[in-house]
């Protein structure tokens, strides 16, 4: 016997619930860690939001990152392809989390080898967050006509992803530079920017899965 109408709205309701708030902390990592650590730590911007991890707002950032893997792998979308998109991206988000990145000064052989694993993680994280964005939350069900707020919304999962996708090809062209463009434009930590504007492009499809935007009405 399959759950009863209110069972099935409650569900539907911790479903929601659980892609908003998975979208909230996207969101708010960046600034949180950022504002952090220049308002009580008196520490600057880093050169990415992963270099946090060498500041004051360490917790935090392993912290948010730890829950929001808990929330993914909590996650439950239309079939097992769903789930185990949400479980690959809790293993990488507490990867990013658990292996930090190379400190940038002095760092190590052993610090370089887990900055690198760190990369994997992250670059494997954001991989799988696109692919949630292209190509599973636009999927809708066969046997049923897609609402027009089901199609606004898909657009605006793709917008995401196509954001998530651009933003990381152009952190992986920022080294390539010639050396004179390179200086230039280190000066405004351009990967911390372009990681930001990727975490909250996945924050907006995360909150528009929850139908926090572009709803369907009730």
């Amino acid at each position: 016997m399959g759950p009863d109408p209110v069972e099935r709205r409650e569900m539907v309701f911790s479903y929601l619930t659980l892609r908003k708030t998975i979208g909230i902390l996207g969101m708010a990592l960046p600034f949180v860690v950022y504002l952090g650590a220049l308002i009580f730590f008196d520490t600057g911007m880093q050169k990415s939001i992963s270099g946090y991890y060498h500041t004051g707002m360490r917790d935090v950032f392993v912290g948010t990152l730890c829950v929001i893997g808990f929330f993914l792998l909590s996650y439950r979308g239309y079939d097992r392809l769903d789930d185990m998109a949400g479980d690959l991206a809790c293993v990488f988000a507490v990867g990013v989390a658990l292996f930090p990145t190379a400190p940038g000064h002095a760092a190590s052989r052993g610090a370089c080898i887990v900055g690198f694993v760190h990369l994997a993680f992250a670059a494997l994280f954001f991989m799988t967050l696109i692919c949630f964005s292209l190509f599973l939350f636009t999927r809708t069900d066969a046997n049923r006509q897609p609402s027009r707020k089901k199609l606004q919304r898909n657009r605006v999962y793709r917008a995401c992803g196509y954001a998530m996708s651009v933003c990381i090809l152009m952190i992986v062209v920022c080294p390539l530079l010639p050396d004179e463009v390179a200086v230039r434009v280190r000066a405004y930590e351009p990967v911390f920017w372009l990681e930001a504007v990727a975490i909250v492009s996945f924050g907006i499809s995360w909150l528009t899965k929850g139908q926090a935007i572009l709803g369907d009405d009730t």
